[in-house]
């Protein structure tokens, strides 16, 4: 009863701290801004690949996170420490929004036939802050043994599946979110989801000096 506990803890922790940082409703607005090139059924095709990338690249991390950590010499409390700060980051920036991709990068991605690994999958989906929380999440596990670890792992891989699902529904919905939200609508979603983003690594950062200090 307990391993099953945890694991669904290990799920719903992960889903709730990936899906804000992610953010599909931001790639969703994205999408129709450089996809008016595809047809519908060709965006949608870029959209299931996109997420497919999503998946891998994050599992990828959370696999070899701890292997990272040791080949660049980082402990558990420095992982987790900078994890939040980077969350914190992209909370701040969401609570009051600056263009993530320039004009530049737009335009460039209007003139290509795959938008799927660049740039919806990277850095849109899984980028810097999606990482650095998979490999927080991933230090948090190792210090388990035994069931306790497998359930961890399998409970997040899960959840970075029910994430990826999640964010291909809102991203083939676009523009359907779009018309029901409205710009401002999606904006007011956006800056909810940046302060829970703040709380999430705020707490990151209280764990990593707690773990410093004893």
């Amino acid at each position: 009863m307990m391993d099953l506990s945890n694991f669904i803890s290990w799920v719903f922790v992960t889903l709730i701290t990936l899906l804000p940082i992610i953010n599909p409703v931001n790639t969703a607005i994205l999408v129709l801004s450089i996809s008016g090139h595809l047809t519908d059924k060709e965006r949608n095709r870029q959209i299931t690949q996109a997420c497919i990338y999503m998946t891998g690249i994050l599992i990828l991390f959370l696999l070899a996170g701890h292997l990272i950590m040791i080949f660049f010499g980082i402990s558990i409390p420095g992982i987790r420490i900078a994890g939040g700060l980077v969350i914190c980051y992209l909370g701040f920036r969401m609570l009051f929004p600056t263009e993530e991709i320039s004009s530049a990068e737009k335009r460039e991605a209007r003139g290509k036939t795959d938008i799927s690994f660049s740039p919806l999958a990277i850095p849109s989906l899984s980028g810097p802050g999606s990482i650095a929380t998979i490999i927080t999440i991933s230090s948090s596990i190792e210090g388990k043994h035994g069931y306790d670890k497998v359930f961890a792992f399998t409970g997040v891989i899960i959840a970075i599946f029910i994430t990826a699902v999640i964010s291909w529904i809102v991203l083939r919905s676009a523009g359907f979110m779009k018309k029901v939200l409205g710009i401002s609508g999606v904006e007011s979603l956006s800056k909810i989801m940046g302060f829970l983003l703040v709380c999430v690594g705020i707490q990151f950062i209280i764990n990593g000096i707690k773990d410093l200090v004893n």
